[in-house]
């Protein structure tokens, strides 16, 4: 999968990140993945074409996982991340069911 790469956070969440390049429909398979095995997942995104792919991934997962009763809820928040030795903000999106 071009441009999504999944790193194991910590036994709860699993951490998404997420490119301009990324492919929504791709992350979307991933991130209800994610969600159905670990209950919860968080997506980052560094710049406005990579949020936007995120947040078209989230619209697309919420209708992957509805037929099973699950209703994926965004909480948005910041997370500072360090990109090749330089502190970057980046956008992180936690998602989980309802």
């Amino acid at each position: 999968m071009d441009g999504l790469k999944v790193v194991a956070k910590s036994t709860t969440a699993d951490v998404l990140k997420v490119a301009a390049k990324s492919n929504p429909t791709a992350v979307a398979g991933a991130l209800a993945g994610v969600v159905r095995e670990r209950g919860t997942a968080e997506l980052q995104a560094i710049g406005a074409a990579a949020i936007n792919q995120a947040v078209k991934a989230i619209a697309i997962a919420r209708g992957y996982v509805a037929p099973s009763g699950l209703d994926l809820v965004c909480v948005p928040a910041f997370a500072d991340v360090q990109i090749d030795g330089q502190d970057r903000t980046a956008i992180k999106l936690i998602v989980s069911p309802r």
